[in-house]
């Protein structure tokens, strides 16, 4: 059976344009040396991590972009590695793009302005924070681990006036920004509930170890995750989202989409729930030790109640006069008054933003023209923490009141949870 999160990858796949310009004839200058997109003026870009989504949606994305050119390619596995150096390579028809194995080395490179990191999750604000360090603009997929190191990441943002762009969409979703706007703007009155279902994903089978394979540097993939054998299946997306070390499973992977519209639509993008009550299933005997199925309802300061369930991937706004929302990813519209997303609002009084290009293509616009990206790292710690409060809900097993300003719970043991020891053993680890 197709899984909702290929339905999801599928669409962005086919909706990146893929035209290109054909040269011209030898007698000429091309305009492209001289013009905005000639290769002195375009942003070099280095890729760190390159599985499905790293080659497929980013490195692909970018690559249609004139006005950047792809330097190097790093990740942990060597066939990955030379996979995205032959995508690469091909598309520009030379040879010039480097393979690292060492992230730190392309973070290194001074020829590179700017780095995109689609690493497993553990790794996204470390990783994130060394590029910072570095100099460099940052496009990180999402989400965070922990609530603190979100907290840290968007503060050294801040402090040093950087640019850092997360890899998210669904603000450059039609279907999802038609959900908010029309929500924002009072088209089913006032807001009293909002619906989040997320995908239910497989339950995974217990593996002994085995040898790490050669073409493996495993020390630098565990990176600061707590160290476990290497098993056969751990690097698999869908294997290790599953495991609390390194993510929080669909709730905080699906679960950054679509509370991310239900939360834009309830005015409440810039600081989140205050209260968060529910209960989830972690199975038994099984690698996975993050809630496979939950039922969560939070409550916002104006009183509006999200409930996030497992199931089928879908999003609903119920008002005092009506209600709209979808099903699927990015699925068509519906509501009891269709007639709603008919109506074209005067921009000076629309109560929501006006819809933004994929980020791929906002990230490139920012850095050439200045301005905020459509997500920025404290978008990212108001979207994460949503999440994260709520996961910690279900660990401690009671209803929990959460303070969005001072990011603090009213209960020891929560506040506890906000952060996790980091390992760095993988620091020694270094490959060519």
């Amino acid at each position: 059976m197709k899984t909702p999160v290929h339905s999801r990858r599928n669409f962005i796949k086919t909706g990146i344009a893929g035209i290109f310009a054909a040269g011209v004839g030898p007698q000429l200058i091309s305009a492209r040396l001289l013009g905005a997109n000639a290769p002195s003026k375009q942003v070099t870009l280095g890729f760190i991590g390159l599985g499905a989504h790293g080659i497929g949606v980013n490195l692909k994305s970018f690559l249609q972009q004139d006005d950047c050119r792809v330097v190097a390619v790093c990740d942990v596995w060597g066939k990955r590695r030379e996979e995205a150096r032959k995508l690469v390579d091909e598309h520009y028809g030379a040879t010039g793009c480097a393979m690292i194995a060492d992230f730190r080395a392309l973070l290194a490179r001074p020829d590179i302005d700017a780095v995109v990191i689609t690493t497993p999750d553990y790794w996204h604000v470390p990783m994130a924070r060394m590029a910072l360090a570095a100099g460099k603009k940052v496009f990180c997929e999402k989400p965070t681990l922990t609530i603190a190191e979100g907290r840290e990441l968007a503060d050294d943002v801040a402090a040093r006036k950087a640019l850092f762009a997360v890899g998210l969409e669904d603000r450059a979703v039609i279907y999802y920004h038609k959900l908010a706007e029309a929500v924002r703007n009072g088209a089913i009155g006032k807001l009293e509930r909002m619906k989040v279902s997320l995908p239910i994903k497989p339950i995974f089978a217990r593996e002994e170890p085995v040898k790490v394979p050669d073409d493996l540097d495993y020390e630098m993939w565990l990176g600061p995750a707590p160290f476990r054998p290497y098993t056969p299946t751990l690097t698999d997306p869908q294997v290790w989202r599953q495991i609390r070390d390194f993510s929080g499973g669909s709730l905080t992977d699906w679960g950054a989409h679509l509370v991310d519209t239900a939360q834009v639509a309830n005015f409440s993008e810039n600081s989140g729930p205050v209260a968060v009550r529910g209960k989830g299933f972690i199975p038994p005997n099984s690698v996975n030790s993050v809630p496979q199925t939950y039922d969560l309802t939070y409550t916002y300061a104006n009183g509006v109640e999200l409930e996030v369930t497992a199931g089928e991937v879908a999003l609903r706004f119920e008002g005092s006069t009506g209600w709209v929302g979808n099903k699927g990813w990015a699925g068509p519209v519906a509501g009891s008054d269709m007639n709603v997303f008919r109506k074209v609002y005067d921009p000076a009084t629309n109560k929501l933003w006006p819809r933004r290009p994929r980020e791929q293509r906002d990230f490139l616009d920012v850095i050439k023209g200045g301005g905020e990206p459509m997500y920025t790292a404290e978008a990212l710690q108001r979207l994460s923490t949503a999440l994260h409060v709520g996961a910690i809900a279900m660990e401690l097993e009671r209803p929990l009141k959460w303070d969005p300003v001072t990011e603090k719970f009213d209960d020891a043991a929560a506040n506890a949870l906000r952060s996790r020891p980091q390992r760095d053993d993988w620091k020694k680890s270094a490959r060519g």
